[in-house]
């Protein structure tokens, strides 16, 4: 298994605008949530449904729950902030 840290090196450009976009003070609005799932994917995680809207994120044995926003298509600010919480806490940071 690769380290996290070469996985954030190699990933695509679109990847790391996402994981900064995440990073950003203030908290950007606007952020796809389809982009999300592709960058957890991307570092070498999990995205899972739920019941209903329910999405679970895993990656490095831990796992997070996010509504999936409807009836749009961007994340919610207090999900992103959620969102660089865990990043934080698993260290995945850019």
């Amino acid at each position: 298994m690769i380290a996290l840290c070469a996985i954030i090196e190699l990933m695509k450009a679109k990847h790391r605008r996402t994981l900064e976009a995440i990073f950003a003070v203030p908290t950007r609005a606007g952020i796809a949530f389809s982009d999300i799932e592709a960058l957890v994917i991307a570092i070498d995680g999990r995205v899972g449904e739920g019941e209903g809207s329910r999405v679970v994120f895993e990656l490095k044995g831990n796992r997070r729950y996010l509504h999936r926003p409807h009836p749009g298509k961007e994340a919610r600010k207090y999900q992103v902030e959620e969102l660089r919480e865990w990043f934080r806490q698993l260290e995945v940071v850019p």
